[in-house]
């Protein structure tokens, strides 16, 4: 068993909605177990998509990511397993809202979603946030139980205005309560190389941040949009789609970049 320094938690978020973040939570995970990796995905979004994405029912849920957040639940016990994707699950649905609002006025509120996983952290190789799109007190556990952030964005004409607020937060939470978070990586999500201003926003995010910008881009594909409908990930639904293959890709990337990490120098 790995110890919980070795578990790469990330969050996936981007307070712009419709950017691929749940697809990017739910596909990434199913990908990453399909490399034999031990993976957990928290649905942090009251909207419950991930869940639903999963094949789990947000609207039969006894336990939920609520009740973990609020310390009701130790984490462990609100782990269900996901079928087909094979990849352990703690499920959200809208009583988050209500997590949300009752945290405003807690002592040590940035920490909960943090201090709650501590017990099964290490039992993971990656655990995967999926946040509401928004920069709520629901992201900012996410963020600050993370070591890095992953930032699902389309290549279109707001989107870097929207990435440096994104940063500037990720900046805050460093300073204040998280000082090793990082910026994971950047996915290009939904891309249709025939458009103009996405190949020239996409060589606009690769001079700014470099290889942050993950090589893997996310091709906008018709399988990709029809998974979560059926309660899977397109792995599942299409394995030979070109949205599945580009987040096996995806997670072949970030593999073989943590491997580098964690080689020795020289």
């Amino acid at each position: 068993m790995t110890s919980s320094a070795a578990t790469k938690i990330l969050a996936i978020a981007n307070q712009k909605g419709g950017v691929g973040k749940t697809t990017t939570a739910v596909n990434l995970a199913a990908s990453l177990k399909a490399t034999r990796r031990r993976v957990l995905l928290v649905d942090l979004d009251p909207q419950g998509n991930a869940t639903m994405g999963s094949g789990i029912d947000k609207r039969s849920l006894e336990v939920s990511s609520c009740d973990v957040l609020l310390g009701e639940v130790p984490a462990r016990e609100a782990v269900v397993q996901t079928d087909p994707g094979g990849f352990d699950l703690i499920p959200g649905n809208d009583d988050l809202t209500t997590a949300e609002v009752r945290l405003i006025n807690e002592f040590g509120r940035e920490t909960r979603l943090r201090t709650a996983l501590k017990d099964i952290v290490g039992d993971y190789d990656y655990v995967l946030i999926d946040c509401p799109p928004s920069i709520n007190m629901l992201t900012v556990n996410a963020l600050t139980a993370a070591t890095g952030v992953l930032i699902p964005m389309q290549c279109e004409y707001y989107a870097l205005e929207g990435l440096s607020a994104l940063v500037g937060t990720v900046e805050q939470i460093r300073d204040a309560v998280n000082p090793g978070l990082q910026v994971e990586g950047l996915l290009r999500t939904m891309f249709d190389p025939r458009n103009n201003l996405a190949n020239e926003v996409s060589s606009q995010l690769i001079l700014h941040f470099g290889d942050k910008v993950f090589r893997t881009v996310i091709p906008r594909n018709v399988r990709l949009a029809e998974a979560p409908s059926f309660g899977m990930p397109a792995l599942f639904h299409d394995k030979t789609s070109r949205g599945a293959l580009a987040y096996l890709a995806l997670a072949g990337e970030m593999i073989r970049r943590d491997a580098a990490a964690a080689a020795p120098a020289g």
